[in-house]
């Protein structure tokens, strides 16, 4: 099953303006930070920017741990201006609103709402022009999101399905004679599910659907797991849609998912008043993906994500022109403030491609998950070299001489599809250098499953770029393809 929008884009939110809907998803420790999204037919999706792109809007500080930061962004349309609250989960971060007429930008500067607590905050209007805030637990607070004022105290409404943890991911709507209360329970991983209660006001009583959870592949061998944190849209035409996260894992026991949450899509019908999910929709499979950056910009394309930040002085195209370079603050991948630029890995099996030029410093290409999980091959003085960090133990799995001056560095990372044992991996990786004929020299192949959530844990998903770990690095490019 493909998503609609594949790799590391979790907790989606949608609207719809006419004929166009607008998505956002967490993005956690990365910057900048909340990709928004485009598409007329919610299957083809079209990233149109950043939400978050300059560092008074997200400042994520060195010590700011992976899979913290923006977390679940709730996205809507009101009184001609988009609005979008979310959760900044580190230090003097908290709930907060931002705003804009155009929803690829720019968006303003944060609106706080020191008197919301909790994460996953909703935005939702009722017919006297008054805005609800509600937020994982299920609390809901009346504010004024202009402002950030909050009006009184906090109402619990909903607790979920008896015996379910963690609801959270709420999303209030007005649809005919009833406010919806949507939500997610059962936690992000395998228990993972979508619940809906109604009322006849936005601050309840809530009466729970007979039938919550009213999707879950909890239990079950549908390839694609964790289903939940949905939200609902309705088209043009009338029909109902819920996107929502889901994860694929492969390979043997328990399953490993690589990716991350990535972005599903299913119908909704309704009967006697209540939502009905159908089977999911697969994304686009009528084309392939190449993508090459040869940094002839100004700025990076949308889709380039950095660690925490991204300073000119560490990070631009502008010094060397055509060539990325990149100024090493850190000591390796390990590091928390590693100069870091990549994109999320999207597909299974995949192919990346730089060359660079080490003659300043020593870098290379890296398949990160977070600071303790990382496979990277880099070069400096002569040598290649491929590294493997996992948990505490870091380690040299390879090396070898190579001439001085620019060379071609290659990641190839295949998906597993014959198991060898139950505990064989959802993929592999293979590192090496790029021969001047074109052929490619392998140096190493490593196990993928310690990239993955269920070894590293966390909310995020795997990216593929390039970084300095000493000195200066220049990249002349750098190619992503997909492979079947």
């Amino acid at each position: 099953m493909i998503p609609v929008i594949p790799g590391m884009h979790p907790d989606p939110s949608v609207c719809r303006v006419g004929e166009d809907y607008y998505l956002v998803c967490s993005s956690f420790e990365y910057f900048p930070g909340i990709p928004v999204f485009h598409s007329r037919d919610l299957v083809r999706w079209k990233q149109i920017g950043n939400a978050l792109e300059r560092p008074s809007q997200l400042c994520l500080t060195a010590d700011t741990p992976s899979s913290a930061g923006i977390y679940a962004p709730t996205l809507r349309h009101h009184d001609g201006r988009f609005w979008l609250v979310v959760t900044n989960v580190s230090h003097g971060g908290g709930n907060m609103v931002f705003t804009a007429t155009d929803p690829d930008g720019p968006w303003s500067d944060p609106i706080p709402l020191p008197g919301v607590g909790g994460i996953d905050p909703d935005l939702a209007w009722d017919d006297d022009g008054i805005c609800w805030c509600t937020v994982a637990g299920v609390h809901q607070y009346r504010i004024d999101p202009a402002t950030g004022e909050t009006f009184g105290e906090p109402r619990r409404l909903w607790s979920g399905t008896p015996g379910a943890k963690a609801p959270e991911a709420p999303h209030l709507y007005r649809i005919g004679g009833h406010w919806y209360l949507l939500i997610a329970e059962g936690g992000t991983e395998r228990g993972h599910g979508v619940s809906i209660a109604r009322s006849s006001s936005p601050d309840g009583p809530f009466e729970p659907c007979p039938a919550n959870p009213i999707l879950s592949h909890r239990g079950t061998n549908e390839p694609v797991q964790n289903t939940g944190h949905a939200d609902l849209v309705q088209s043009p035409d009338g029909t109902w849609w819920m996107v929502l996260l889901g994860v694929r894992p492969g390979g043997g026991t328990p399953g490993w998912h690589v990716l991350g949450r990535e972005t599903f899509l299913a119908p909704v019908t309704w009967t006697d008043g209540w939502p009905i999910v159908g089977e999911l929709s697969p994304g686009p499979s009528d084309s392939v993906v190449v993508e090459r950056d040869d940094f002839d910009l100004a700025d990076l394309p949308p889709h380039w994500i950095s660690l925490r930040d991204r300073l000119e002085q560490h990070c631009t195209t502008k010094e060397r022109p055509g060539w990325l370079t990149l100024h090493a603050r850190g000591s390796g991948m390990d590091d928390p403030a590693v100069v870091f630029a990549g994109r999320r890995q999207q597909h299974l099996s995949c192919l990346a491609r730089t060359l660079l030029d080490p003659a300043q410093g020593r870098g290379g290409l890296a398949v990160r998950l977070d600071e303790d999980h990382h496979y990277e091959i880099e070069a400096a003085h002569g040598e290649v070299r491929v590294l493997a960090r996992i948990g505490p133990v870091g380690t040299v799995v390879a090396a070898r001489p190579v001439p001085e001056g620019p060379l071609v560095l290659v990641v190839r990372v295949d998906e597993a599809r014959t198991l060898r044992d139950a505990r064989s991996g959802p993929d592999t990786l293979s590192f090496g250098v790029e021969e001047p004929d074109g052929t490619f020299a392998e140096l190493a192949t490593l196990d993928g499953k310690y990239l993955s959530t269920e070894v590293a844990g966390g909310f995020t998903g795997r990216v593929i770029g390039l970084y300095a770990a000493a000195g200066t690095v220049h990249f002349d490019w750098f190619e992503y393809q997909q492979l079947n």
